[in-house]
């Protein structure tokens, strides 16, 4: 098998590997039959998975909220965070406006978001 091709041949490698993972630990050498089965299905439902089950990036609005739930903050609370007009960062929780570089930076630095998700750009795919 070169590539799961399906959900069945997908959900059988998926349990095929949770049966060999307490076969391999760290001292399973290299040349074992399970070890080399469960390195090899292992990529293939790690390349299946990425491929039909990717989430994709998370965008700026997306994490904002994730932030603001995590640190507890309000709309304005996170304006005072920031040092941000409230009615700006509605409008970036809307996704009407994006931040200038400068208040990227800010948020960067405030909230550690990826400096990417901040100004929308994604490398890959």
């Amino acid at each position: 098998m070169t590539k799961i091709e399906n959900e069945v041949q997908y959900e059988w490698a998926v349990q095929r590997v949770e049966e060999l993972l307490p076969l391999v630990d760290d001292n399973t050498p290299e040349t074992d039959k399970n070890y080399i089965e469960l390195v090899l299905l292992s990529n293939l439902v790690a390349d299946y998975s990425d491929e039909h089950y990717a989430i994709g990036e998370p965008s700026l609005v997306d994490m904002l909220k994730l932030r603001m739930y995590e640190m507890g903050l309000t709309q304005v609370g996170l304006s005072k965070l920031l040092g941000i007009n409230p009615s700006r960062i509605s409008e970036y929780l809307s996704g009407k406006k994006e931040p200038t570089l400068s208040q990227a930076r800010i948020i960067v630095e405030r909230l550690n978001i990826d400096p990417a998700t901040v100004l929308g750009v994604h490398y890959g795919t």
